[in-house]
Parts: C-alpha cells; structure tokens; sequence
C-alpha cells in the first residue's frame, strides 16, 4: 500500500511539473504585453497598452502578419486540393508498386529537407524567376509538404465505401463530380487535419521565407520577428512579447474552431 501511494505521488508530482514547464511560458505570454516593463519573470500585468502602440507604429510588424496570412492560406489550398485528388487516385487505381512509391515520397521527402534542399531550390527560384514571389515560396513550400499530406489523407480515401460512388456514378455523375459532392464530404475532417497542420507548418517556417524574400515588406512574422532585437543584439521585451501574442492569435483561433467542428484526426472517418 505504501509503494502505491508513493508511486501516486510520484506520478502526479511529474504531470505538475511538465504542466508548469509548458504553462510557465504561456503565462509569461499572455501576461507581458501587457506590462510597462517586463522581464522574464511571470507577474501580474499593469494593463498597459503601450507595447501593442508600438507594434502598431512598426513599419512592417503588421505588414507581416499579412504576409503569413497570405503563405499560410496559399498554401494551405494548394496542399489540401492537390493531396486530396491525389490521394484519390492512389486509393482507386491498382497500380504496380503503389504502396512504394506512396512510401518512397515520404521517406524521401523526410529525408531531404529544406536544410539539405536550400541551395537546388534558390537555385530554380532563380532560373523560373521566383525570387521575391509569394507565388514562387508557396509552390515550394508545398512541393515539400505534399507527400506526407497525400500519406495521411489516403487513409481517409481508403474508408470512403466504393458504393457512394457508384451510385452516384448510375447517375450520371463524373469523377470530379464523385469528388467533389460525394467523397470531399466524408473526409472533411481529413482536409480540415491537413489544412491545420500545413498552416502550422508554414506559420513557423523562418529558413525558405528568409531565403527566397529579401524586399522585407513581404516576408512573413516568422522573418520579421528575428529584427525585433535591440542595436546590442538583446531582446526588446516589450517588442517581442507583444508580437509574438499577435504572432500566435491566429493560430491558436484556428485550432480551437477546426478542433470544435470537425475534431482532428488521422484515421479515416467510416467504419464498414
């Protein structure tokens, strides 16, 4: 009985202490920006919105946040109709090594990363003339998270019944068709999984922005956060306290109202 209840407390005394690891922070988030003058330490805030005049008056901070809007979003779309169609074709056509090369994609795609593909890909940003282009960093960026979001959202393709479609194939209905009014609608939850999780991977993304966008007036927040420093190279508090709530909002929005509405999940939507 001893060893239970020590074994207890030893458990509860770990969650609380990964909870306060990652509760600490966020606390120190939400709670700076609106401090006078705020420190690392966690404290009550004296409601001051002196930090967020500041980030308005900032030539670019908002201009940024825009520009992420306009990444995110681009190639949120692009992933999400591209994986779906192609996820379809994967799951309904019975092709030699299917399964391989469906595999190959992703271990490739997890093995080259944009680290290792920097140099090719400034390069063909050059040649197609891409440099400075929102359009030209969304295809890339998509190009990169394509095989592993046709992976996850295949699942989704393989649980839809194949009788939904030919019904509406008795109909009249043409593949597009099929698609769009009877298969989109039964892996909504799925395109809704990978929208959210393309939209968190392009949010944060510093390295393919901060090559391919040198006019800062089009480089996202994730680029312009790392000018938020003092002429010494230290930490302007006020500053990056401020816009790294901003920075967060929306993604944080976007979470809760997927996550209420369709739930996330990684697995297809009907059981047979």
């Amino acid at each position: 009985m001893t060893r239970f209840v020590a074994g207890r407390i030893g458990f509860y005394t770990l969650v609380a202490l990964l909870l306060a690891f990652f509760t600490i922070p966020l606390l120190w988030l939400a709670s700076a920006p609106f401090t006078s003058n705020p420190t690392y330490e966690v404290r009550l805030p004296d409601f001051t919105w002196e930090n967020f005049q500041i980030i308005l008056e900032h030539p670019y901070a908002l201009g940024s946040l825009v520009n992420s809007l306009i990444l995110a979003i681009g190639t949120a779309v692009l992933v999400v109709v591209m994986s779906a169609l192609a996820a379809y074709a994967l799951s309904r056509v019975r092709l030699p090594g299917r399964d391989a090369l469906l595999y190959a994609l992703l271990l490739l795609s997890s093995i080259i990363t944009g680290t290792a593909a920097m140099v090719p890909l400034f390069q063909l940003a050059i040649e197609l003339g891409l440099i400075d282009s929102h359009t030209g960093l969304i295809l890339i960026m998509t190009g990169g998270l394509l095989p592993a979001a046709i992976f996850m959202i295949k699942d989704f393709m393989d649980t839809t019944p194949k009788s939904y479609e030919e019904s509406a194939r008795v109909f009249g209905a043409s593949p597009l068709q099929i698609v769009r009014h009877v298969v989109v609608p039964v892996v909504r939850p799925g395109l809704a999984t990978i929208a959210v999780w393309t939209i968190a991977n392009v949010w944060g993304n510093f390295l393919m922005p901060y090559l391919l966008l040198s006019d800062v007036e089009k480089q996202p927040a994730a680029v312009i956060m790392y000018t938020l420093y003092t002429e010494g190279g230290q930490a302007n508090l006020k500053v990056l306290s401020t816009f790294g709530l901003l920075y967060s909002v929306p993604v944080v929005l976007m979470y809760l109202f997927v996550s209420k509405k369709y739930g996330f999940r990684f697995h297809g939507g009907i059981k047979r």
